[in-house]
Formats: structure tokens, C-alpha cells, sequence
């Protein structure tokens, strides 16, 4: 008779095991609170006195919970505005950068693409070389972009960074078998395209999605040199116009300046919330995706 094997048991944790615990549990408690107090505060203080924040008394909580500073940033009209435009710019953006990214990531991973050393060589010399600031504007005011909603879109649409990645995805997730399976079948390259691997890569596409929405959603630059009607500027620029405003002080008695100076401080953290409210609503719809996406598409390859 052949003998049993023995159960499973489970090593018991030594004193030394305890010891790595317990510390390894205070160093992620200390690092979690270095990068989620900054966030705490700046919610707290957007709602608290100017003077109490000036004066260092807003720590752990607010003192004198006020709204001004948001009903200020409420009432005007240009906050609405810049939100409605951030909003077709981000979305515009997601779409086309989805629909330049996936299908060329799907190119790049695929051996028998034409020309794929080529490519590749192409698309990794913009991430090393620039042309700078000048021959951009140059090239954007050729085109006729100046002043338009182009000139903040397409710039956008294509990371290279974010294109390799939805590469390295599709080379370690897809298994070849699968697309001979589907050859087989009578599957077109299209076919196989939109009804195999589309539907197989949520993952990368819900990551790409989220990384070019919160680039578009948190730039500025671009619009700062190239939007010259206040209507079609984005939030980000809205709310730095404001700012600005706020902070000046020329030709003002010392009691205006100080006035606002208060008022400049207690906006600088509403807009920090303002502005960042969208994103965090958004990603909880991709989370479940987020780190699957991530780690295959940059890990594996």
C-alpha cells in the first residue's frame, strides 16, 4: 500500500515574521498618510477661514467652514464655460486616441506587419528629439489651427508611450493560436480585428481611455499659445485667469491687497477640488480594469 501523503500545515509565523509585520504595516501607514494628507488639507482648507489658513491654525479640520471661495468660482459664468469645453476636448480626444492607438498598438505587435522595424523606428525618434516651441507654432498656424479647437485635440490624440504599451499588451495576451483558430473560421483581418480582439482587450483600452482623458483634462499649455478667444478656453485656463486675477494688486489700498491675497489663497485650493472632481468620479468605472491593464501592458513583453 502506497503511503498517505501528509496533510498541508501551514508554517507558523516566528517572532521574526511578527517583527517584519508589524513594521512593514507602520511604513505603509506612514507612506499612505505623506500622500493623502496633502489631499486632506487641501479639501479642508478650501473650506475653511483664509485667515485661519494663513495663519496655520487649519492642521486636522477646518476652522470656520465657509463657502465663499466656491460660490465665488460658481457665479461665474467663464467656470461653466471652460467646463463645457474641457469636456468635448477630453472626450473628442478619448475617441480619436483610442482609435489611432488600438489598431496601431495591433500593427506594431504583429510580426508580419510591412515595414515593422521601420515603424518602430518612426515612432520612437519623437520621443527622444523635439522641434521645440517655435517650429510647433509654425506648423500649427500652416495648417490654419490657430485659434481652434484642433490646435488642443490633435496634438493629443497619439502617445507614443501609451502606443507600446497597448503593443506589449496585445504581444503577451493574444496567443497566436487564437488568430489561426479564427483564420480557420474564415475570419477577415478585420473580422478578426472587431470581433476577437476588440472584445479581448477591455483592459488596455479602459487604461488608454483614462491616461488621455487626464492628460487633456489637466492640460493647459497648449491652449495658452494657441486659443486666443476666451470662449473656447479649457478650465484649466479659466482657472488660472482667475488666479491671476485674484492675486493682482496694483492700484489697490492696503486693505484691498489684503483682501486679495486671502481671496487668491482660498481660490488656489477650490480650483485644486474644481478641477479634479471629474477625474475622480471617472476612474471608479475603470478601476476594475486599471491594474490588470497596466501591469500587462508594461511589465510583460
Amino acid at each position: 500500500m502506497s503511503k498517505k501523503t501528509p496533510a498541508y500545515s501551514p508554517r507558523k509565523e516566528t517572532s521574526g515574521d511578527k517583527v517584519f509585520f508589524v513594521v512593514n504595516a507602520l511604513f505603509l501607514g506612514l507612506l499612505a498618510l505623506i500622500i493623502l494628507y496633502p489631499l486632506y488639507f487641501i479639501i479642508i482648507a478650501s473650506i475653511s477661514d483664509p485667515d485661519a489658513v494663513l495663519g496655520g491654525q487649519v492642521v486636522l479640520y477646518p476652522v470656520n467652514i465657509t463657502l465663499d471661495g466656491f460660490r465665488k468660482v460658481f457665479e461665474r459664468r467663464d467656470i461653466w464655460v471652460g467646463y463645457l469645453n474641457t469636456i468635448i476636448y477630453t472626450a473628442v480626444t478619448v475617441v480619436l486616441s483610442l482609435a489611432v492607438t488600438i489598431p496601431a498598438g495591433w500593427a506594431l505587435s504583429r510580426k508580419t506587419t510591412p515595414g515593422k522595424k521601420f515603424w518602430m523606428i518612426f515612432f520612437i525618434i519623437p520621443m527622444f528629439f523635439g522641434g521645440g516651441l517655435i517650429p510647433f507654432y509654425n506648423v500649427m498656424s500652416s495648417l490654419g489651427l490657430i485659434n481652434s479647437a484642433w490646435s488642443v485635440i490633435l496634438p493629443a490624440i497619439l502617445s507614443v508611450w501609451n502606443l507600446f504599451m497597448s503593443k506589449t499588451f496585445f504581444e503577451s495576451s493574444i496567443p497566436d493560436g487564437l488568430l489561426e483558430a479564427a483564420t480557420i473560421d474564415g475570419a477577415g483581418k478585420y473580422r478578426t480585428f472587431f470581433s476577437i480582439i476588440i472584445p479581448l482587450s477591455k483592459a488596455i483600452i479602459a487604461v488608454m481611455a483614462l491616461y488621455y482623458a487626464v492628460g487633456q483634462w489637466n492640460s493647459y499649455f497648449n491652449a495658452m499659445i494657441f486659443l486666443q478667444d476666451e470662449g473656447k478656453y479649457p478650465l484649466q485656463l479659466v482657472l488660472k485667469e482667475i488666479l491671476i486675477a485674484s492675486e493682482s494688486t496694483v492700484g489697490g489700498s492696503g486693505e484691498t491687497i489684503l483682501q486679495q491675497y486671502r481671496l487668491a489663497n482660498q481660490l488656489k485650493y477650490v480650483s485644486v477640488i474644481v478641477s479634479s472632481i471629474p477625474v475622480l468620479c471617472l476612474y471608479p468605472f475603470v478601476q476594475k480594469y486599471f491594474a490588470q491593464g497596466v501591469m500587462i501592458g508594461s511589465l510583460k513583453g
